[in-house]
């Protein structure tokens, strides 16, 4: 899509001028006319955004197990497939539950590099669109985009650090609708969270749902705080980044994604009987009740259902 350059210019400088005067609430204004003029939707849905999960191969099979054991759902047929651009193997399977995907390696040669670092996939619709769309925005291509056994890859950094890939099948999935669409976590630092919105908004043709500047600060491990949380919603599914100064108490800062379920205590029971260890114990705040756990293999994620009214 065309568009004026210098108007684009202008605004730009005008929002960065104005940008700390008009406060949080001018993140989604910019977004949004950003992604009008400069991109094209590529999200296909939150059903084909996965975590990704990088596990030893001896414990693959008790992650994969513990893992449907607490939210249900099924599992692709495993295999060991090279999936990055230079040689290497791995295990790897996608589990489908209905509270999110999960995208499991379990790497029998060394990890090449940046593998590992990204947090999640997502699925798009046109690779090369894709990463003009990301690199338009203010992304970072990591990864230049490579042939995989099933389609393209690459991976992409946006301000603030956040990696993620982005994938293309050759014969597009089709899987069954969430029954709960799960957050992808994010820490940034207040000296990039304004950059790193404006990015992911513009790329994903997301809204700002609620910025709130004295979120409870019992959600990142410092109950007696209160901390900046933004969160955002698109087609690829649910984003919360959480502004920190980085301070932040294990397990915080590892958990990349937050599941919701309709009955915390049922499932965090079955959690517990299929291997998971409890790293924060059951909190309340008034959007929800929560706990962080971790499953077998050592991925740590937090649980939640939505606060009863």
């Amino acid at each position: 899509m065309r568009f004026n350059k210098s108007i684009v210019g202008t605004c730009l400088a005008l929002v960065l001028t104005l940008g700390l005067a008009v406060g949080p609430l001018h993140v989604s204004a910019f977004a949004q006319s950003a992604q009008a003029a400069e991109t094209v939707s590529v999200a296909v849905g939150p059903q084909y955004d996965t975590t990704h999960v990088y596990v030893a191969p001896e414990d693959f099979d008790r992650f994969v197990a513990s893992l449907l054991a607490t939210f249900g759902g099924t599992a692709t047929k495993q295999g060991v497939f090279t999936v990055t651009p230079t040689q290497s193997s791995t295990m790897s399977q996608l589990v489908l539950t209905p509270a999110g995907s999960v995208s499991v390696f379990g790497f029998k040669t060394p990890i090449p590099y940046p593998f590992g670092l990204e947090r999640t996939g997502y699925l798009v619709t046109d690779m090369d669109e894709a990463v003009r769309a990301a690199k338009a925005t203010g992304a970072d291509v990591f990864v230049a985009p490579f042939n995989d056994p099933i389609g393209r890859d690459a991976i992409i950094e946006w301000p603030g650090g956040v990696n993620t890939q982005l994938y293309w099948h050759t014969t597009a999935p089709s899987f069954t609708p969430l029954q709960t669409v799960p957050e992808n976590r994010v820490y940034v630092s207040p000296d990039r969270v304004e950059a790193f919105v404006r990015s992911f908004l513009a790329f994903s043709h997301g809204s700002v749902v609620s910025d709130e500047a004295r979120a409870p600060g019992v959600e990142i491990g410092r109950p007696a705080e209160t901390y900046r949380r933004v969160r955002i919603e698109s087609k690829f599914g649910k984003l919360t980044a959480f502004v920190t100064d980085g301070h932040l108490p294990y397990p915080y800062g590892r958990e990349m994604t937050g599941y919701e379920v309709m009955n915390l205590a049922e499932t965090l029971t079955k959690a517990k009987v299929a291997g998971a260890d409890v790293l924060v114990p059951p909190y309340k705040t008034d959007e929800r009740d929560a706990v962080v756990v971790r499953f077998p293999g050592g991925y740590i994620a937090e649980i939640h259902s939505a606060a009863k009214k």
